[in-house]
């Protein structure tokens, strides 16, 4: 979900006086109940004893500990979960609603004309159709049972409960809640993690900047020396190329103009990664494994994670959920636990056709073809509706703007077993039952790590990959596109847009809107995987020096890569074993290798010139630690965002190309010294006019704390009343404690579980575990996350009955 486009729209909605628009009257008499400590919603919110609901699956009960985490209890797995959905709806209902909405392109109906881009885009994707086609293949499951136990229990409190304040401010109400929507969850999160339109823009930029200029500052492959698999690690089958790329030459105009400024809108954010290690027995104190994770997501008011806590007979299992998602997504069970970042692969492809004048057929292989087409209307609030063509290839759905067209294909447009897979984690027995239920997480491509209370311990890449490649028959319909040649049947990079027409380098096997047989992607055993590391770290880089298949090329620069195994290889020659107290100083550390790459230079160029001497002593003496009480952290977090815009600014902008186009830091902080991206002038007088700058902008006795706060985590509404407190916290962009306050991404969710019977898992979330504005627990847990502290993640179950669940008739 494109959070900032969906928050321009909600704003404008309040503002403008509800959906309906015009006057502020209808939202000033809402507020008014929802007066703080005066107004009925608030003695509605507050006045709540035990409750009894019927239920059709038989008797459970929810409890809330401290903390605001659900802890459910059910006679059978049915039972509970439709105690989760009713919890879940009951802290969450608006989130999950709204998220619907905008993957659904149903936006505009409640806020009006402001979303239409939005809806557009979602429904040209059809995103609802790939999320149907995952019922088929979970039909006759235990899961398909457990997601319309959910669904049955969240329309069940949506009729019981009186609704969110946020419903009334749009002044609609919730349709009822389908098992599809649970499976579109599963799109929106993976769309998020893996939905990138780098290729188009990379055509872009080779068209404004040159080719040249393209390969060298988006380099395909960043020299560091810390992948997550390092040599020596046991993994699955190498390759000295896997598949060749090829230079980007810009073909056609898909990269050119309105229609990449318009699906650029909704792509993955900027900066969503993520940290995770796992730590053998032999290396801790108590000769048991260790895991940590924390997910770098999107941070909002209330936060993307939902934890619970749920217990039958059979199963036991606590941690993180998406709303909207019955099944544990990361977390602990008896057996062991589990976590998960970002692999950075490419599942995502882009195609060219060759259509007749009209536009209504394109070739393909030789044939032409009718589009398929459905025309759709997207209701208005306040508005005329709007009728959307959906045009559809053999490669998946197409995208058009201004006479701009592209196709795409998308691995989350087919049938995925991700919820089974999830679902089976929480039931799983050990490593070999956690491989089993592995194999079936289709979508998305994540690193996961794994150890469990036996002494296993586990790295795998998750989900279905693609292999791209080309023969001669396609080689000689694309001959004078290509800029080299590739031998028959040779594997490529998915690093280009392809002729759709010729059906070069479609997927085999893969099916779009209905079931894959995915007979051309990479197999499960030759993914990258460690079995039994004695420690192993991820942290969004590159995955391996020489996978056997092309995995991706967009992966995040090396810095918390370095930092994480620099912390880990010294603790273990240390002789010291890797306790738990250990694992939460890495996952809190705050020391920017960013900033310990360019310090020295930085201070020798200031100590050169009179009026900086005062910067050259600060940073001298600076640990290169992003601290709340530290000056230097903020003059060079200032100082960076100068030094980019004072190398590329005038360039891009001539070129026209905002800041979003700017290279990685890691590209600019190794750019040689005679680069012509400082001009005449070069490097040194480039980062001594930026530090002017810099200082400039920082006020006297300003701190990193002044700059860096929660203030960015807020509502979609982006209203001071639901707003999260602005807290100072330390931690950057490119630290292990993450945070990065321009973007509103961080760790999202933190957690060290250690698999010893007498050491407790702890964990945090960046908010409060309930949606509900009046609650105790809307934000309590914020101060916790910012000063890096933990609460307790006990598997027992915790505070008083809140709902009881009965078996229909027993009342």
């Amino acid at each position: 979900m494109d959070l900032d486009a969906t928050r321009r729209a909600l704003v404008a909605a309040i503002v403008g006086g509800g959906a309906v628009g015009g006057s502020l009257s209808p939202v000033r008499g809402y507020l008014d109940r929802f007066a703080p400590l005066s107004g009925a919603a608030w003695r509605d919110a507050t006045d709540r004893t035990d409750r009894r609901v019927e239920s059709p699956y038989g008797p459970a009960e929810v409890r809330y500990d401290d903390h605001g985490t659900a802890h459910v209890e059910g006679g059978d797995e049915r039972a509970l979960y439709f105690a989760v959905g009713y919890a879940q709806a009951a802290d969450r209902l608006f989130q999950m609603d709204l998220q619907r909405r905008v993957m659904r392109g149903e936006l505009s109906a409640v806020v009006g004309e402001r979303a239409l881009d939005s809806d557009e885009f979602h429904v040209k994707m059809d995103f609802a159709g790939g999320a149907a086609a995952n019922l088929d293949v979970l039909e006759g499951t235990s899961t398909m049972a457990a997601v319309e136990a959910f669904a049955d229990g969240v329309n069940a409190c949506r009729e019981r409960e009186a609704l969110p304040l946020e419903f009334g401010l749009l002044d609609y109400e919730p349709d009822p809640w389908t098992p599809a929507d649970t499976m579109l969850m599963e799109q929106q999160i993976s769309w998020g993690l893996t939905g990138s339109f780098w290729t188009l823009r990379r055509e872009r930029l080779a068209r404004k900047l040159g080719a040249d200029a393209a390969e060298e500052l988006y380099p395909f492959r960043m020299d560091h020396d810390s992948p997550i698999i390092r040599n020596g690690s046991e993994t699955g089958p190498t390759a000295s190329s896997a598949g060749s790329r090829r230079t980007v030459t810009p073909r056609g105009d898909v990269g050119a103009g309105a229609l990449l400024d318009w699906v650029g809108e909704f792509e993955r954010p900027p900066g969503v990664g993520s940290n995770s290690w796992v730590v053998s027995g032999t290396q801790t104190a108590s000769g048991k494994p260790i895991v940590a994770n924390d997910p770098h997501l999107s941070l909002m008011a209330p936060p993307v994670w939902y934890e619970m806590n749920l217990r039958t007979d059979d199963v036991s299992v606590r941690g993180v959920t998406f709303p909207g998602v019955p099944f544990v997504v990361i977390g602990e069970n008896d057996a062991g636990a589990w976590g998960f970042t970002n692999a950075g692969a490419d599942v995502i492809d882009f195609y060219r056709y060759e259509t007749d004048d009209a536009g209504d057929r394109y070739r393909y292989e030789g044939e032409w073809r009718e589009f398929d087409t459905e025309e759709r209307t997207i209701r208005v609030s306040g508005g005329d509706d709007r009728t959307v063509t959906v045009r559809k290839t053999v490669h998946g759905p197409v995208l058009e703007r201004e006479g701009q067209r592209v196709g795409v294909a998308w691995t989350g447009l087919t049938a995925t077993r991700t919820s089974r897979a999830i679902h089976l984690y929480s039931e799983s027995g050990g490593m070999d039952d956690f491989l089993d239920a592995t194999r079936k997480m289709d979508l998305p491509t994540q690193n996961v790590v794994y150890a469990d209370r036996d002494g296993n311990t586990l790295y795998y890449v998750t989900g279905k990959i693609p292999i791209r490649t080309v023969d001669a028959a396609e080689r000689s319909s694309a001959s004078n596109r290509q800029s080299e040649s590739a031998d028959d049947g040779e594997e490529v990079w998915g690093t280009r847009v392809f002729d759709g027409s010729a059906g070069e380098a479609e997927w085999e096997g893969f099916e779009p809107f209905g079931v894959s047989s995915w007979e051309g992607f990479v197999p499960f055993e030759e993914k990258p995987h460690v079995v039994n590391p004695d420690y192993l770290g991820t942290a969004n880089q590159r995955i391996a020096d020489d996978p056997a298949h092309y995995i991706g090329e967009h992966y995040a620069t090396p810095y918390r890569g370095q930092r994480l195994y620099d912390l880990l290889d010294r603790r273990a020659a240390s002789g010291k074993p890797m306790d738990p107290q250990f694992v939460r100083r890495v996952q809190r550390d705050a020391k920017s290798a960013r900033a310990e790459q360019l310090r020295e230079e930085l201070v020798s160029v200031a100590e050169g010139r009179d009026d900086l001497g005062d910067a050259a002593d600060l940073f001298r003496n600076w640990d290169a630690r992003m601290t709340r009480d530290s000056r230097a952290a903020l003059l060079f977090v200032r100082w960076f965002e100068q030094f980019r815009r004072e190398t590329f600014g005038d360039e891009f902008e001539a070129a026209g190309l905002d800041e979003s186009y700017y290279p990685n830091d890691w590209v600019l902080a190794t750019l040689p010294a005679d680069s012509r991206w400082f001009g005449d002038a070069g490097r040194e007088a480039v980062m001594a006019r930026a530090l002017r700058k810099a200082l400039d902008e920082v006020d006297a006795g300003a701190t990193y704390g002044d700059y860096n706060t929660t203030a960015a985590i807020t509502h979609p509404f982006d209203q001071p009343f639901l707003n999260y407190p602005a807290y100072p916290t330390d931690g950057s962009a490119y630290t292990l404690n993450n945070y990065r306050r321009e973007s509103a991404v961080g760790s999202s969710w933190r957690m060290v579980c250690p698999l010893a019977e007498r050491e407790q898992s702890v964990c945090v979330l960046p908010g409060g575990n309930s949606g509900e504005y009046f609650s105790d627990h809307y934000a309590d847990q914020l101060r916790l996350w910012a000063d890096g502290k933990y609460k307790p993640m006990s598997r027992d179950l915790a505070g008083e009955t809140a709902i009881t669940f009965e078996p229909e008739g027993d009342r």
